[in-house]
C-alpha cells in the first residue's frame, strides 16, 4: 500500500457540490461589510481559501480594511446553507474505488473546521480517508500548496512522495503543480477545460463517479 501514489482529494465543490453557495455566500459577506461584487466573479474565485478571496477581489486595502469581518460573515453565511449542499455524483463511490485499489487517502479542505465536519458526515467518509485537513491547519491556502503538503505530513510522508491530487478548480490545479503533483479535475468547478488544461490538468471527467469508473486510465489506477 505505502508504494502506492498517495490521494489528495478536494471536498469543497469536488466531492461536495458546494460552489454556487460558496460564491454567493461571499456576495452576502462582503456586502455586508459595504461592498458589493457580481457574484460570477466570485464564482471564479471559489476554490482559494477565504485568505486569499478578499485581496484578490478587492485588493489589500479591502483586506486590511475588513478581510477578517468579511471572512467571519462569509463562515455564518455558508452555516445558513450546508443543508443545501450535497455529495456529487458518484463521490462516495471515487473514495471507495480509491481505497480498494490501495491507495492511502487524505481529504484536504481549506475550509473551516465546522464546514468540513459536516462534509465529512454527508460523504460517510470517516471510515474511509485516513486523515482529513481544514483551515486551522495552514497559513497560507490555495493556489499556495501548503495544503498539499499538510495533507502527505499528516500521513508521515515527505513533501516528494508520491501523490495526486483531485480537485475542481484552476486553484487546485496550481496548488498541485507547486506542489509536485499531477492533477486530475472534475468539471464541477465550472472552469473550462481549456483553462483547466492550460493550469496543468492531466485529466478530465464530469462527476466523481466518472473518475471511479474511469480510474483505471489514471495515475490512480
Amino acid at each position: 500500500m505505502t508504494d502506492s501514489p498517495i490521494a489528495v482529494l478536494d471536498i469543497d465543490g469536488t466531492l461536495i457540490d458546494s460552489n454556487y453557495q460558496h460564491a454567493l455566500a461571499w456576495y452576502r459577506a462582503l456586502r455586508s461589510v459595504g461592498e458589493t461584487y457580481p457574484v460570477w466573479r466570485l464564482h471564479r474565485l471559489i476554490g482559494m481559501g477565504g485568505d486569499q478571496v478578499v485581496p484578490a477581489v478587492g485588493g489589500e486595502a479591502l483586506e486590511r480594511r475588513a478581510g477578517d469581518r468579511a471572512r467571519e460573515q462569509q463562515g455564518k453565511e455558508v452555516d445558513a446553507l450546508l443543508e443545501e449542499m450535497a455529495p456529487l455524483p458518484g463521490a462516495r463511490d471515487l473514495l471507495v474505488a480509491i481505497r480498494e485499489r490501495g491507495h492511502r487517502l487524505v481529504l484536504a479542505s481549506s475550509g473551516q473546521q465546522r464546514h468540513v465536519d459536516v462534509f465529512l458526515d454527508k460523504l460517510d467518509a470517516r471510515g474511509i480517508a485516513d486523515e482529513w485537513t481544514s483551515s486551522a491547519d495552514v497559513e497560507a491556502s490555495k493556489p499556495a500548496p501548503d495544503l498539499l503538503q499538510v495533507a502527505l505530513k499528516k500521513l508521515g510522508a515527505p513533501p516528494d512522495a508520491s501523490s495526486v491530487m483531485v480537485g475542481d478548480s484552476v486553484w487546485d490545479v496550481e496548488a498541485a503543480k507547486k506542489a509536485g503533483m499531477p492533477a486530475i479535475v472534475v468539471r464541477s468547478g465550472g472552469f473550462g477545460d481549456d483553462e483547466l488544461r492550460k493550469a496543468g490538468a492531466v485529466a478530465i471527467y464530469d462527476t466523481p463517479g466518472d473518475l471511479a469508473n474511469a480510474l483505471d486510465d489514471t495515475p490512480l489506477a
